[in-house]
């Protein structure tokens, strides 16, 4: 029987081993062998590594990451790539602005702290505001809130001051670009657009507390108008129907309180664009429209008639919905009729020849069912 140990065999006849210590472990059948087999136990090798040892960097590698990167991370972005990372996120899921804009502004906060990076940080978010149209809503909201949130405030300029120097940049030339090509007056309405959503969303904060808009992007829109309207290319009178559609309620409330009549040159200069401009015919139905949007007050409904309560002397539709009855008769009568409650009262009245426990009975159960439908 083997001793578990290979032997190479000779030509003539295997040879056991000589005897060993081994030889006293008693022999076990092939099933025993089986079910426990023997361990041979590796001998352990020491380790001539050192934890002290310098860190390990492959031929080639360089650090490129600062030391205030703490988390381990060796790709740190730059300001731009961080910031444009964060508007490419917004601009796909703008939902999340609520809660990331606060971390945003808290990293910024920490990251921008030189006049260079505020200015750079500015034109991150114009560039993005202007150059995709589905941001200009989100980067007006952005800059409202960055406006109000960023501690920097360098003798340049704050943030707020910083972004209206930049937008003053591309009014200036507003008369040029709107005579352009076609190129240049494309990327000139993105921005009277993304101008207009600012004027919506910049709140400025008064010393008394008062939140109020930015009189000087009014006065911006106003001339940005009439430098739409002094050069009446379809694509021109477009931006300018967009615009006021944003702006136009909001506009004409804040030249009403000034005792302005701004909206009303307007609306005559559209008057004589149709008339007059050689425009394609779609545009002329859009400027008509958007007069006769303007004539039902931008669409909006008086608040007193939605606070208002509705009683059946005001509202002709109060009764509209009640419940329809019957006198005895069989004449219909509802909650409008001025003599309900006398005919109801006259549907109880019994036929004399009814017994008097029938009718108790009769009238309790009649009156019962119709006053709670009443």
């Amino acid at each position: 029987m083997s001793d578990g140990f290979d032997r190479a065999p000779e030509p003539t006849r295997p040879q056991r081993a000589p005897p060993s210590s081994q030889d006293n472990i008693p022999p076990q059948n092939s099933e025993s062998a089986m079910a426990k087999p023997q361990v041979v136990v590796a001998p352990v090798l020491m380790s001539k590594l050192s934890a002290n040892a310098p860190e390990f960097y492959p031929s080639g590698y360089s650090s490129n990451y600062t030391d205030s990167y703490e988390d381990g991370c060796e790709d740190y972005p730059t300001l731009p790539e961080y910031v444009q990372d964060f508007l490419n996120h917004l601009t796909e899921q703008p939902g999340s602005f609520e809660t990331e804009i606060e971390q945003f502004a808290e990293t910024l906060n920490g990251w921008v702290t030189t006049d260079d990076a505020l200015q750079e940080l500015v034109e991150l978010i114009y560039q993005q505001a202007t150059s995709i149209p589905n941001f200009s809503y989100m980067g007006a909201r952005l800059c409202n809130y960055l406006s109000h949130h960023l501690t920097i405030s360098p003798q340049s300029g704050n943030f707020r001051q910083l972004l209206l120097q930049r937008c003053r940049t591309e009014y200036e030339v507003k008369d040029q670009a709107a005579k352009g090509d076609e190129v240049t007056r494309k990327r000139f309405h993105a921005f009277v657009l993304f101008l207009g959503e600012l004027y919506l969303n910049l709140e400025i904060k008064g010393t008394n507390g008062q939140v109020t808009r930015a009189d000087i992007l009014q006065v911006g829109l106003r001339e940005l108008l009439n430098a739409l309207f002094s050069n009446p290319m379809d694509d021109n009178l477009i931006c300018a129907v967009k615009l006021l559609k944003l702006t136009g309620s909001v506009l004409e409330d804040a030249w009403k309180e000034k005792g302005k009549n701004d909206m009303e040159e307007i609306i005559q200069r559209i008057e004589n664009v149709v008339l007059d401009a050689n425009c394609s015919r779609d545009v002329k139905q859009m400027l008509l429209k958007l007069v006769e949007l303007r004539s039902s007050n931008w669409g909006r409904v008086h608040a007193t008639s939605t606070y208002r309560e509705a009683t059946p002397e005001n509202d002709p539709n109060y009764f509209m919905n009640e419940p329809t009855f019957y006198t005895s008769d069989g004449v219909p009568f509802t909650a409008a009729d001025p003599g309900r409650l006398k005919k109801l009262m006259k549907s109880f009245v019994w036929n004399q020849s009814v017994s008097e426990n029938s009718k108790a009975k009769f009238q309790r159960i009649s009156f019962i069912k119709q006053f709670r439908l009443w």
